[in-house]
């Protein structure tokens, strides 16, 4: 089986350090797509430099946890506080969609305002994700594709890491997070099939979320997997809670410098696999496996 390579930079528009980081990784590195988050503070400055830079693939990532809404605070006053922003209550946010009839029409509204907002960007939308991978939720994935149906989705991201990866860092945590979500992951791919709907085989940067430093990266291509892998960063020229307060640990500009290194460019080359967006891939239908 071939391998395809997806490298995409999360968060762009956060900032515009994420958008100048994303724009030198293009031109400099070995960046191939990225992720927008349409109602994001440099939005706009991210969709100019994404116009300018063709060879890049854009996605959507989906903001419905720790950041900006697209809609007013009155429109969806269930899903954020008065100044328009979502919090970072995952679980109870979670239980509340599947629960309650009212606030799913209100996250529905909002999902179609945010794939409204990239179509009026004229770029081409690559694939979609969400912020923490939000978008895992059974009830959100449902509205993601009845609305991404509306316009034009062909890819979702599967965050289904190898376990020698995630288990680096904490290998009790990374056997019970693959233990809880494996039956959770198994249906979004049943789901994504029967959709018609392309997606990655594996993914690298769950567990190291903003950690993806040049070793790092080395050591996933080193065992790059067959099939459709998406290798995910968060690169800013700046690093911590100059991008985010909730980012404080993140490394970003180690993780530009992974993005831009020779050595990096090189291990890819190495592994013979073709690299680009989702966009690239042939067939564009079921398991990323099965656009190979």
């Amino acid at each position: 089986m071939r391998r395809f390579l997806i490298v995409t930079a999360d968060d762009f528009g956060l900032h515009e350090a994420v958008n100048e980081a994303v724009e030198e990784a293009v031109r400099r590195g070995v960046l191939s797509a990225a992720s927008i988050m349409v109602a994001a503070p440099a939005a706009d400055d991210a969709i100019r430099r994404a116009r300018a830079l063709p060879q890049l693939r854009v996605g959507l990532h989906l903001t419905l946890a720790d950041g900006a809404a697209a809609l007013p605070p009155q429109a969806i006053p269930d899903l954020v506080d008065r100044s328009g922003r979502f919090g970072d209550s995952m679980f109870r946010d979670g239980c509340r969609y599947f629960a309650l009839p009212s606030v799913r029409r209100q996250l529905e509204a909002e999902i179609r305002a945010q794939f409204a907002a990239f179509a009026a960007t004229g770029l081409a939308l690559d694939h979609v994700n969400a912020h923490k991978h939000f978008h895992l939720h059974p009830t959100l994935l449902g509205i993601v594709l009845r609305v991404g149906a509306e316009f034009g989705l062909r890819a979702v991201r599967v965050p289904a890491e190898p376990l020698w990866f995630s288990m680096r860092r904490a290998p009790v945590g990374a056997l019970l997070a693959a233990a809880g979500l494996g039956p959770w992951l198994a249906l979004m791919r049943r789901r994504l099939r029967r959709a018609g709907i392309a997606c990655n085989d594996h993914i690298f940067g769950v567990a190291a979320s903003g950690a993806m430093d040049e070793r790092t990266l080395l050591e996933a291509l080193a065992r790059l997997p067959d099939g459709v892998t998406e290798i995910y960063l968060h690169p800013a020229t700046r690093s911590g809670t100059a991008i985010s307060t909730s980012m404080g640990g993140y490394r970003h500009e180690a993780e530009l410098a992974a993005l831009t290194s020779a050595r990096v460019r090189d291990a890819i080359v190495r592994t013979g696999a073709a690299c680009g967006g989702y966009g690239d891939l042939s067939g564009n239908a079921g398991a990323g496996s099965g656009s190979l």
